[in-house]
């Protein structure tokens, strides 16, 4: 066999680890937790398959090889919280990105404490270096192992297994039903940390039990280690659902329900200014501003195939004995908007542009902050065109994109992802609107990953995913191509020979969910939003309270600048009145003392620290200005919001 580019003679039975130690040298094997046989990944204290021909050590700092390392983290975390309580029920525990997690049904919830004493049992079960053992039982075996042990969730992942033999991993007395692989050893496991706990619903189904999630998270060495959690402090001071209270600018209130964000002056700013840019930008390229109701008969939702395909998500009134659909999506009001009137193809594309707000039934347990919300508005268009227009839609969408993400300084990666298993429409329309999608990229040199079977119901979708100043991935923008709704709906337009013909639709956002892209942003910028989106601009802070007149006449001639501007006029320190503009992350603090007040100007300070020096109040305007203007004239347009 082929073993790290040399030919081994392989003996029945030899071990993995064996054959590796003939053709790696000790650092590759000391490094190496698991092995690759062609596609497979499997212990290195299995004897190597028959039919294996090639044989690859797997790297504890590969992808693969992390993966095997925090499986193991995440089993010896169970061993650990079996040993402190033996009463808990083990449930499932897989690796996930940048960590694992496992999770329990236990009677009470655990504590900070907790988790220190469960890592310090962990810290034991490594330091002992016992090895994991890969055992095969029949699955009437196997149920009667885990019956003993009260395992009750153990027997009901068992009774969802079409084999007959299952096999079941041991180390250090704790036995837990898996497929591995795992690394050969606990003592592999050097680099590790639990993070947290969080409620989860057995199998995400929120009429199941509610157990306890443990997060933890290993890497390959300590250096890693260090600098993720490093990056996680960093994400947990931007985290947004902090920020948010902070800056005044939303909250979640219980007397309301979860996931219905309550927005304030501050907030309400943020997204107002947002959606004026949006507005304008849509109707400089050609979109028409339209909105639809936000209840619809139950009969249109069941024609578009909603009902049928997303209506667990959907939220039902009857009203004089007709069933309504709180909407989900917009898309149908506009499709009944065209529909009013008879097309000619002189009038296509057709560019339908709607902030509408929509409601989605999301379950409780994946609520969370603005990112994930019941109630959102989405900067929703969709475009009617005829088929051999739809790749310069398409493009011209992309662009848009592109340009807009140039804005907020965002890099964004391409993901097509195709037809679901739950869907609507012929295989042809499939093909018509996954091509057109194809071609658009390729037209525009973008690299794009493939998602397969994750598209909308209706038509596949290409999917932008922002990245932010922490390397994390968000999805914002869509892009759906559409053969199937238009057909559902009858659509038409008459074409050049006088016959009525079949138009394509493309549904798109931009930033997507205000509320969410609101969430992302703040995160993006640790809550200093650029000035032409913070809701404070400039704040006017004086020295003494005789310089007060000054601040209020200043304070007029800024905002009828329309810079939005606020007064810190109150007897405090000045020291203590700077400091309080910076956590409010206002961008300009404009301090006024005896001699800014004969000089008629402002000394310019910034929420970073920073000093400008005294300006006249014009090139203190001036300043504010063009600061507000810098991120447009990358995309070669200007801003302008009247406050």
């Amino acid at each position: 066999m082929d073993c790290q580019g040399q030919t081994i003679e392989v003996t029945e039975g030899q071990s993995c680890r064996d054959v590796l130690s003939q053709a790696a040298s000790g650092k590759t094997l000391k490094k190496s937790v698991a092995c690759t046989c062609g596609n497979r990944l499997v212990d290195l204290s299995a004897p190597v398959p028959r039919d294996c021909s090639r044989l690859e050590p797997v790297l504890a700092d590969s992808e693969q090889g992390l993966e095997v390392l925090r499986h193991s983290a995440a089993h010896i975390m169970a061993e650990a919280v079996k040993t402190l309580f033996p009463r808990a029920k083990v449930t499932i525990g897989p690796a996930i990105d940048n960590g694992f997690y496992y999770d329990f049904d236990f009677e009470r919830s655990f504590t900070p404490h907790d988790l220190e004493a469960i890592e310090k049992q962990m810290a034991e079960s490594i330091a002992a270096d016992k090895p994991f053992q890969r055992k095969i039982m029949s699955r009437d075996e196997a149920r009667k192992f885990f019956s003993q042990q009260n395992e009750t969730y153990k027997l009901e992942l068992l009774d969802e297994l079409d084999e007959d033999e299952v096999s079941l991993y041991t180390h250090n007395g704790f036995t837990d039903l898996c497929r591995g692989p795992h690394v050969p050893s606990t003592g592999f496991i050097q680099a590790f940390k639990l993070t947290s706990v969080a409620g989860a619903y057995w199998r995400g189904d929120e009429n199941r039990p509610m157990l306890q999630r443990i997060y933890g998270t290993a890497f390959a060495d300590r250096k890693a280690l260090k600098s993720y959690l490093a990056h996680l402090e960093e994400a947990k001071k931007r985290d947004h659902r902090r920020l948010g209270p902070q800056l005044d600018l939303f909250s979640f209130s219980d007397e309301v329900g979860p996931g219905m964000p309550i927005f304030h002056p501050n907030g309400a700013l943020v997204r107002t200014i947002l959606e004026d840019f949006e507005t304008k930008e849509h109707l400089r390229r050609g979109y028409q501003l339209v909105r639809g109701p936000q209840l619809l008969r139950r009969d249109l939702w069941e024609k578009s195939g909603h009902y049928q395909n997303y209506g667990h998500n959907m939220y039902f009134s009857e009203i004089d004995e007709q069933v309504y659909g709180l909407k989900p999506m917009n898309c149908v009001a506009h499709m009944l908007i065209y529909k009013s009137a008879l097309r000619s193809y002189r009038d296509l594309p057709i560019r339908y542009f709607e902030l509408g707000t929509v409601h989605r039934h999301e379950k409780s347990g994946v609520l969370h902050g603005l990112l994930r919300v019941r109630q959102f508005t989405q900067d929703d268009a969709h475009i009617i065109c005829r088929p051999e227009q739809l790749q310069d839609e398409i493009t011209g969408i992309i662009t848009f994109v592109q340009d807009v993400m140039n804005i907020f300084g965002f890099a964004f990666e391409l993901e097509l992802s195709t037809r679901p298993e739950k869907s609507i429409g012929s295989d042809q329309d499939w093909d018509r609107a996954t091509t057109a999608l194809h071609q658009a990229l390729d037209s525009m040199g973008l690299p794009y990953a493939i998602n397969a079977g994750d598209g909308a119901f209706y038509g596949p979708k290409i999917d932008v995913k922002l990245k932010d100043a922490l390397d994390r991935t968000w999805q914002c923008a869509t892009i759906q191509c559409d053969f199937t709704l238009p057909h559902r709906f009858d659509l038409s337009y008459i074409g050049s020979d006088g016959e009525k013909h079949r138009p394509v639709m493309v549904h798109r956002t931009i930033l997507g969910a205000i509320e969410r892209f609101m969430g992302v942003l703040i995160e993006h910028y640790a809550g200093a939003l650029p000035t032409w989106l913070s809701p404070v601009q400039a704040i006017l802070v004086t020295v003494t309270e005789a310089q007060n007149d000054f601040a209020r006449q200043c304070a007029s001639e800024l905002h009828q600048a329309g810079i939005r501007v606020q007064t810190d006029l109150r007897n405090e320190k000045l020291g203590f009145k700077v400091r309080e503009a910076q956590l409010a992350k206002i961008p300009y603090i404009l301090v006024i003392g005896d001699r800014e007040v004969q000089d008629r100007g402002v000394n310019v300070r910034f929420r970073n620290k920073e000093q400008a020096g005294t300006k006249s109040l014009s090139e203190a305007i001036e300043m504010i200005n063009e600061d507000c203007q810098e991120p447009f004239k990358r995309g070669g347009m200007r801003y302008s919001f009247s406050n």
